[in-house]
């Protein structure tokens, strides 16, 4: 079990010393504090009056790759200004990039008019220029306009027209709307792009000069955060005349340490286990190898204190699920590929760390369940070679994969009925947990007995195991105890309410034949995409092979995106939705220790 046990401390001293012990414990870290007083607003997490502004300045500098060298001295330091720079280098940079853009683009639309600029109108006696784009379908009509126009410019599809009149054409005159010149030659507009393009290029390296500030500014805003955690926990505790008590759950391995505080500044300390009415925190500890189950098992639903962690249960069934469902060794050697490029990213955080173990997990797994089924990006192996040796599943047999995916399903949903029975054993719910093993695996054996194959007595057995199960939640699926009729009545009423869930049991059992179905689809997709390359090939020589290969990129790239899609959803899905229904009983809150923010350079 790798939810950790749990004391209540309550430590009592000088009201005068409050604020020095509230910082040494703080400085532990170890303590998830319980107010006692009324619930206290979390705190805001500011270093000035703009905490927004100091995390959108820091994501800003972060976004380079190549930083500066930190500064660490803090003398003479201005937070609220070299925030406001970096904000104000951000604002700059994106109206820059904009107008930067705008004119690119004004000048793609005005080079095919040409280099010009308007005469004053005197000189054209007070005719004006008008401008449209027509389609080389539509220039014909062009044979009936009466007004001087000229074409300065064609292409394949259209031609650049300028009419020339004081007032402009009528709609129908022409078959298109005008098109706006503006008042701006391209030469001029070239130049403000140039001009543009070098105040970018200034706001860049003034960017990149600002990085030296990320360590400041990331210490400051740490500092803030751990006074405002300070007045946040200053503001739970119980204050009398000239005494406060601070109270909290803390890990068993941590009470030494709070021991020796409280002994060496003479406070009052009081040990408590949990109470049958108490609610603490759930801390889960795992392994290294296996501590992303604590990611996906935080992802949706933090277990109650009193029940058990399925983060073990959930990575390796997730992994298991994930392979199924991708159903070829040569998409998951791809994907390792991938992880090996990112592995060293991915360890900058410790978040990252442990999913990558994960990732690796589930590119071994998929590469063994590929390998199995013999599929390598939907080419099947030689059988006579090691490969096809290798290859002991097939995916085509439905039968066979329908039962492996349903046994999958039994015995996922029996282990968590097993972890139920362990967390609620000596009450009606552990009880119930048990039968409904035994319903399960007696069903089962009943769905894959042939009957001109197995022996009568193996199963009348089954169906003796079966019926047996569903007698027993009826019977003893209740802890009300007997004093009379109306009680037994109850207990039956109680029984029956355990017994709706055989239709659940079904469904759930049932949900995992998607294992089965998305390994198919994904196998069958692309082999699908690998005959039309062929045929595309053969039917056309030479452009064929270029063709082929694009239909193979294009499909498979799609395949593995889809694959992939479902091997999270899915594979999760099998794990928060069926698992958690028969393995949890109850949800709990995470353990949030009250310690000092880590920084990181």
């Amino acid at each position: 079990m790798s939810i950790v046990e749990l004391n209540r401390l309550t430590i009592a001293g000088l009201a005068t010393d409050k604020d020095a012990v509230l910082m040494a414990l703080q400085d532990l870290g170890c303590l998830h504090l319980i107010p006692l007083r009324a619930a206290a607003r979390e705190p805001e997490k500011e270093p000035t009056g703009h905490a927004v502004e100091a995390m959108q300045a820091l994501r800003y500098l972060q976004d380079i790759r190549d930083k500066r060298r930190q500064i660490h001295d803090p003398a003479g330091f201005d937070l609220a200004a070299t925030i406001q720079a970096v904000l104000e280098n951000q604002r700059r940079r994106r109206e820059v990039t904009d107008r930067r853009d705008a004119l690119a683009e004004r000048i793609a639309e005005l080079t095919p008019w040409g280099d010009f600029s308007f005469p004053p109108l005197a000189e054209l006696g007070g005719r004006k220029f008008w401008f449209y784009i027509v389609p080389e379908r539509q220039m014909a009509q062009l044979a009936r306009l009466e007004l001087p126009w000229q074409v300065v410019h064609r292409d394949q599809r259209r031609s650049w027209v300028v009419v020339i009149h004081p007032e402009e054409p009528p709609r129908e005159a022409l078959p298109v709307p005008r098109t706006q010149a503006g008042a701006l030659s391209l030469s001029e507009v070239r130049r403000r792009l140039e001009a543009a393009e070098l105040e970018l290029d200034e706001i860049q390296a003034e960017h990149h000069a600002l990085t030296r500030w990320i360590y400041l500014i990331s210490s400051h805003l740490a500092t803030a955060e751990d006074q405002a955690q300070l007045r946040h926990a200053s503001a739970q505790t119980r204050d009398e005349a000239h005494l406060f008590l601070v109270q909290g759950w803390a890990p068993t391995a941590a009470l030494e340490s709070v021991r020796a505080l409280t002994t060496s500044s003479g406070l009052a300390l009081l040990v408590e286990e949990p109470g049958a009415q108490d609610a603490p925190p759930t801390l889960l500890d795992n392994p290294a190898p296996i501590a992303a189950g604590q990611d996906l098992v935080a992802f949706y639903q933090m277990p109650a204190y009193d029940t058990w962690d399925p983060s073990r249960v959930l990575f390796f069934s997730f992994a298991a699920f994930f392979a199924m469902i991708l159903s070829d060794a040569g998409y998951a050697l791809l994907l390792g590929l991938a992880l090996l490029l990112y592995w060293a990213r991915l360890g900058r955080s410790d978040l990252g760390a442990r999913l990558r173990i994960l990732a690796a997990v589930l590119v071994g797994s998929s590469v063994l369940w590929g390998v199995l089924v013999g599929s390598y990006f939907g080419f099947a192996p030689a059988p006579d070679g090691l490969l096809g040796h290798l290859h002991r599943l097939d995916i085509n047999d439905f039968t066979s994969m329908m039962q492996i995916s349903v046994g999958i399903g039994v015995v996922h949903l029996v282990l968590a009925n097993l972890e139920m029975a362990s967390a609620r054993r000596g009450r009606a719910a552990g009880r119930v947990a048990m039968a409904w093993i035994l319903a399960m695996l007696g069903a089962f054996a009943l769905w894959i007995m042939d009957p001109a194959q197995v022996p009568t007595e193996a199963i009348l057995a089954a169906q003796v195991m079966l019926g047996g199960a569903l007698a027993a939640i009826l019977l003893i699926g209740s802890d009300r105890p007997i004093d009379g009729l109306k009680s037994v009545l109850l207990r039956l009423f109680d029984g029956l309410s355990n017994l709706v869930r055989v239709t659940q049991v079904f469904g759930d059992v049932l949900s995992y034949l998607r294992l089965f179905a998305l390994g198919l689809a994904s196998a069958s997709m692309a082999m699908t995409f690998n005959g039309l390359a062929r045929a595309v090939a053969d039917e056309l020589p030479g452009i064929g092979l270029l063709l082929a290969i694009l239909i193979l990129l294009a499909g498979h790239g799609l395949n593995l995106l889809l694959a992939l899609m479902s091997g999270v959803v899915h594979g999760l899905r099998l794990n928060f939705i069926e698992f958690y229904n028969w393995a949890l009983a109850g949800e709990g809150y995470p353990f949030k220790p009250f310690k000092r923010t880590e920084l990181r350079e």
